[in-house]
């Protein structure tokens, strides 16, 4: 061969096709560049005239567009390893063919490796976008909680998948690889916990959608409302251990020691059993008021002679919001085991009571039919319960009690104070003979003692 036909060793036809390659390369790089452009703007364009309803096939032309970038870097990779693979197998050294062969080899696993996350990460996101599209565009409170978390799901483990499928193209040693697969084993996972925990929050919404707390008669929904935040709680609890253990056994190391650990928890369980006796009944009893529900959110519980609504039910305790706004801590073996007051066990309406203790000329028919008016005036009460009796009889005074019903609790307190209020206001202006007359009667009496 003609030394003028050699540059550094190589032939000089070897480095034409050389550049033939990358100017092929080139010219795809950019004919993929110009075609996405057209068809970006003939999409747009589409998109306008359709006043924003695009359709399926302009959503895939677009996932289409997006895979350009990935699909040029992919073009360059295997087309610049076969260029130098080419100039490689002419140069004249052997050594330094064999170990830039390595080289080329190990930087085109890496970078074909790269490429393909990087597709299946744009079909992922392109799914991802589709399927939220499909949610916003339907009836169904299901489909806008369930399709976007599918869609989430698509776009995170499609880049996990090209991992797997991928790594044998690695030119690494097996060691190498293996701690890769580890890596990879732990990063899925991961995402698995995560989904499963998308989706158990989704379901969770889901049942409470249809299940309002913010309305008057919410006895059956408070009930749901009370089950499902419990058992999302244990839910998550046991998916996030899951998830730890199976992190944990993806490396032999670990695996052993928890073998070990398990081997010799015979009496180590036994005194944990005892010291955390109390924990577990405290748990325990989180099941049992979930699954009997002696309370539910929202429920108005008297407890220590403290009035309140629940707040928030735990595994282990239970917060009450006080009347002024203090919180009350309980823990839940105390609604399993003592005596408390629930005002909404069964329904949310009550009876207000107003005590009234008159004189025994009081007319009570009066008294009866200002109640009465008092009670159509009023906002709170539901027009269901509306008495008046006499219930009970001392040596200076009448006990008149005054019944009315009310929605719930907080009606029921602020109807109380206002039948009282009004109906005293009623006695001093209209019957003031029909107050009690002790105090006049002993302040007499004082007089006469004193004359006589």
């Amino acid at each position: 061969m003609n030394e003028s036909m050699l540059i550094l060793g190589i032939p000089i036809d070897t480095l034409i096709a050389c550049v033939l390659v990358i100017a092929l390369l080139a010219v795809a790089h950019v004919g993929l560049r110009l075609w996405a452009a057209r068809r970006h703007r003939r999409e747009a364009a589409l998109a306008g005239a359709a006043s924003g309803a695009i359709s399926f096939g302009q959503w895939l032309a677009y996932t289409i567009i997006g895979l350009v970038s990935p699909i040029a870097l992919l073009l360059w990779i295997h087309g610049l390893h076969f260029a130098l693979t080419m100039i490689l197998e002419d140069v004249p050294y052997p050594r330094f063919a064999r170990y830039g062969m390595m080289v080329l080899d190990g930087l085109r696993g890496i970078g074909s490796l790269l490429g393909l996350m990087w597709v299946l990460a744009r079909v992922g996101r392109g799914l991802e976008r589709w399927l939220v599209r499909v949610a916003l565009h339907t009836k169904g409170t299901a489909d806008d909680l369930f399709l976007p978390i599918v869609g989430t799901a698509i776009r995170l483990l499609l880049p996990l998948l090209a991992l797997i499928l991928g790594t044998p193209m690695l030119a690494v040693p097996d060691r190498i690889q293996a701690m890769f697969r580890n890596g990879v084993s732990m990063v899925l996972i991961g995402v698995f916990a995560y989904i499963l925990y998308r989706l158990i929050d989704a379901a969770c919404q889901l049942v409470l959608s249809r299940h309002r707390i913010d309305v008057a008669d919410n006895r059956e929904a408070r009930g749901v409302y009370t089950q499902v935040t419990v058992l999302r709680k244990v839910a998550l609890s046991v998916i996030g251990t899951f998830a730890l253990a199976s992190m944990l056994m993806v490396f032999d190391s670990v695996r052993q020691l928890g073998t070990t650990i398990l081997a010799s928890a015979g009496v180590a369980g036994i005194v944990v059993g005892f010291a955390a006796q109390r924990s577990l009944g405290a748990l325990l009893g989180g099941f049992q008021i979930a699954m009997t529900q002696p309370i539910r959110i929202d429920d108005v519980v008297v407890v220590e002679n403290e009035w309140g609504k629940i707040e928030e039910i735990t595994l282990t305790y239970v917060v009450i919001n006080l009347w002024d706004q203090r919180r009350l801590v309980v823990p839940t073996t105390y609604f399993l085991e003592k005596t408390f007051q629930n005002w909404t066990r069964t329904s949310a309406d009550l009876l207000a009571s107003v005590f009234l203790y008159v004189d025994y000329q009081a007319p009570i028919e009066r008294v009866r039919q200002q109640l009465t008016r008092i009670l159509e005036a009023s906002e709170l009460w539901d027009r269901k319960v509306n008495a008046l009796q006499v219930t009970d009889t001392t040596e200076h005074a009448v006990q008149i009690r005054a019944l009315a019903s009310a929605a719930d609790a907080s009606r029921a307190w602020d109807l109380r104070c206002e039948m009282r209020e009004k109906l005293i206001r009623f006695l001093q202006q209209e019957q003031p003979d029909s107050l009690p007359r002790l105090r006049l009667a002993k302040t007499a009496l004082h007089f006469v003692q004193q004359r006589t």
